[in-house]
């Protein structure tokens, strides 16, 4: 018996959520999200990615680093779902899986070269919290990746956002400008695990270096405070 080669870790994302919570259940939910894939340093040779620049966007294969768990479940219940129905694990993307692995489809915006990190992938529209290792990078290929009679079983449809968002623009001056469009996606997506709808709740959700406290009644999120996190 052949055994399994030993995988590494190639590069890893830096992105705006620092922790699990609020992060998208799919790429390519909030576009204007935007994150950079940093090479580790046995693997920041620049010959390694001529010809990418060729592509608009790229599959990532990377690792639930913070969803691993001993043992695994023939059933999951997946967010969009509800939470409450169980479907198969191979027949959905939950992370928690026999082998952890996830896979993402994001936009290619620049190959660039960055001080003290070599040549680095800028990307939008990515769902990996910041340090997640990546295993693997491919090019998306429109005439094999792509099949538009597909069926998608109970996820057909890409979800249109879930919540109108309530945040006074004053509460949204610390924020840099490149990132309130995307906030404010992330926040119309719904961050919440599909078992709480507590309306009296208080959630806190980090993003960008900031914390942003919110409560959701009904359809309407509201934005009750936003604050600079601590170094």
């Amino acid at each position: 018996m052949n055994r399994l080669p030993q995988f590494h870790i190639v590069a890893r994302m830096r992105s705006d959520f620092p922790t699990k919570f609020g992060i998208p259940r799919q790429s390519g939910l909030v576009e204007q999200l935007q994150s950079t894939v940093v090479f580790e340093p046995p693997y920041r040779d620049p010959a390694a990615l001529r010809g990418l620049e060729g592509f608009s966007y790229i599959w990532l294969l990377w690792v639930f680093s913070e969803a691993a768990r001993e043992g695994w479940s023939p059933t999951v219940r997946p967010p969009r779902l509800g939470g409450n129905t169980r479907v198969g694990v191979f027949a959905s993307r939950s992370p928690f899986r026999p082998n952890p692995i996830g896979l993402s489809l994001v936009r290619l915006e620049a190959v660039a070269q960055r001080p003290g990190l070599g040549t680095v992938l800028e990307v939008s529209g990515a769902d990996l919290m910041d340090g997640t290792p990546i295993l693997d990078i491919k090019p998306y290929v429109p005439y094999a990746d792509s099949r538009p009679d597909a069926l998608g079983g109970f996820a057909q449809t890409a979800p249109e956002p879930r919540l109108a968002v309530d945040c006074p623009p004053a509460l949204l001056e610390p924020v840099p400008l490149d990132r309130r469009e995307a906030l404010l996606g992330v926040l119309a997506q719904d961050p919440r695990p599909a078992y709480q709808r507590q309306p009296e709740r208080v959630y806190g959700l980090d993003f960008a270096g900031f914390r942003v406290r919110f409560t959701v009644a009904g359809d309407t999120l509201t934005v009750q405070e936003v604050a600079k996190i601590p170094e």
